[in-house]
């Protein structure tokens, strides 16, 4: 059944930068809270919600990659930084009271659950908010990958990604004070006009299962509540 914001179960994808807040680079205990404050606001609704966090505040496998470290390497390095931000989430809500589990695609049974379908499920079903790790456990995929494929699996009704800008524009606005920001986009377009909201393998994911992607700005408190009610500063992605 949805819920007040018409949907019942939503995975939220968040850049590693989304956490840093002001700093210039780690884990801001002030920005995991105020994220978790907003993720408990929907989750007190009824919402069900899934997490996947970049690594970006920490490690970036590419460029580790292209500095010299073997690819692979570099990925997995990556994968174990998505991991600390996951405790980092986790921690943020226990302490305001939303029961919250961390599933990693590589296993450590001494930090956190492997990933394991049916039990996250499970755990949403019972009003609890999951966090996946550790990207798809493969290199070469990143975390908009692993976020897309998790939306699938859990059968979530959207995919929201929260970013530094509040949309997909046409030219980074940045650099462009005239860029102009889509309100909506067909799946096809963000391919081939080569929009990098998502990578390609993420974003025909979600089109090979109709799975709405929104794409939001962290940077105003209380706007995931509001594009959740289809009210805030957003593009949408769908067919």
């Amino acid at each position: 059944m949805a819920t007040v914001y018409g949907y019942n179960r939503v995975l939220l994808k968040l850049s590693g930068e989304a956490l840093m807040g002001d700093k210039p680079y780690g884990i801001d205990i002030a920005m995991t809270s105020r994220i978790a404050a907003e993720v408990k606001e929907a989750h007190d609704k009824g919402l069900q919600i899934a997490l996947v966090i970049g690594a970006g505040n920490i490690f970036r496998g590419l460029s580790a990659a292209a500095g010299g470290i073997e690819r692979s390497t570099a990925d997995y390095m990556g994968m174990l930084a998505t991991v600390m931000n996951a405790l980092a989430m986790q921690s943020a809500l226990e302490q305001i009271g939303v029961d919250t589990r961390v599933q990693s695609a590589i296993p450590m049974q001494t930090v956190c659950e492997s990933y394991i379908r049916r039990r996250a499920v499970r755990h949403m079903e019972k009003g609890r908010v999951v966090i996946f790790a550790a990207g798809t456990g493969n290199p070469y995929f990143t975390t908009d990958t692993a976020a897309a494929l998790r939306a699938a699996e859990m059968d979530c009704d959207v995919l929201v990604k929260g970013t530094q800008v509040d949309g997909v524009y046409d030219s980074d606005p940045n650099i462009n004070e005239n860029a102009s920001r889509y309100k909506e986009l067909s799946y096809q377009k963000v391919l081939t006009d080569n929009l990098r909201v998502m990578d390609s393998a993420a974003i025909t994911l979600m089109r090979d299962n109709d799975i709405p992607i929104v794409v939001f700005s962290l940077k105003e408190k209380g706007s995931f509540d509001l594009v959740m009610q289809g009210l805030g500063t957003c593009t949408t992605i769908k067919s």
